[in-house]
């Protein structure tokens, strides 16, 4: 599965370094039960259309057509709420996680085994977070040949006070150094396909560890986003991101219904 960054940097027909993205869309949606139960979280609604439709119209926006969602649970619902994604002028490429998830960094492992993404960067986006961040801010991105991963992170909210990762000089690092201060990881990135080139087909795998073992080698870069951001993860805050649309508008959003 490995694959040349040095060529994978280059500018392609449309001008653009990254061309494709993938939406982690697998997940139960557990903190969300019993709304959960029978929706797929993906296609729980945000501002009057589905969470997942913000990011795809959003990438869309941006320049990237070539879009893969990895799904397993009710699988068939959302497959059948956004078929092929040409009603959203892209294209969808359903990568179907039969049984348990296979976790962030094992879904995209199946998905470039499967041929479903290109064995180039791409970016990537957690199905469960809603922004307003530019994501054609990324699309000229170009990975430096030892790269791993580019991360978006963000102020800690208060679910998250401590932080996932610091960035020190550019870098992302699990420890702070010196005056560094942690950030949270906005479940927005650009990922390189190396990064999980050695995951076993069919592995259950997490993509945190695989993150921390490239930070460790000073092969991931981070930088802070000023986006509005929610975690989409509880009752409370898909209510408190629904009453800001519905007073504030969705601001800058690209896929902004307004």
């Amino acid at each position: 599965m490995s694959t040349n960054l040095a060529t994978n940097s280059a500018s392609n027909s449309s001008g653009k370094s990254i061309t494709q993205a993938m939406i982690l869309a697998a997940g139960k949606g557990t903190r969300l039960r019993p709304l959960t139960l029978t929706t797929p979280k993906p296609l729980v609604e945000v501002g009057g259309q589905p969470l997942i439709v913000w990011h795809i119209k959003a990438l869309k926006a941006a320049g990237i057509d070539d879009i893969v969602i990895n799904t397993s649970w009710l699988s068939d619902k959302l497959m059948a709420a956004l078929g092929d994604g040409s009603q959203y002028g892209v294209k969808i490429h359903w990568s179907v996680e039969d049984g348990e998830p296979l976790e962030t960094a094992g879904g995209i492992a199946k998905a470039l085994r499967d041929g479903h993404l290109k064995p180039s960067p791409f970016i990537l986006i957690n199905g469960d977070v809603w922004t307003d961040y530019d994501l054609s801010q990324l699309t000229d991105y170009v990975m430096t040949p030892d790269q791993q991963a580019h991360l978006l992170m963000i102020n800690n909210p208060e679910h998250n006070a401590n932080g996932d990762f610091a960035i020190n000089n550019g870098l992302a690092s699990e420890q702070a150094v010196a005056e560094a201060q942690k950030y949270t990881f906005a479940g927005v990135s650009v990922i390189s396909p190396d990064l999980v080139q050695d995951i076993a087909q069919g592995q259950v795998a997490p993509l945190a560890p695989f993150l921390k073992q490239a930070m460790m080698k000073l092969q991931v870069t981070a930088e802070v986003m000023h986006a509005h951001w929610v975690d989409v993860g509880t009752a409370e805050r898909l209510e408190q991101i629904n009453q800001k649309i519905a007073s504030e508008g969705a601001g800058a959003h690209k896929a902004s219904t307004d």
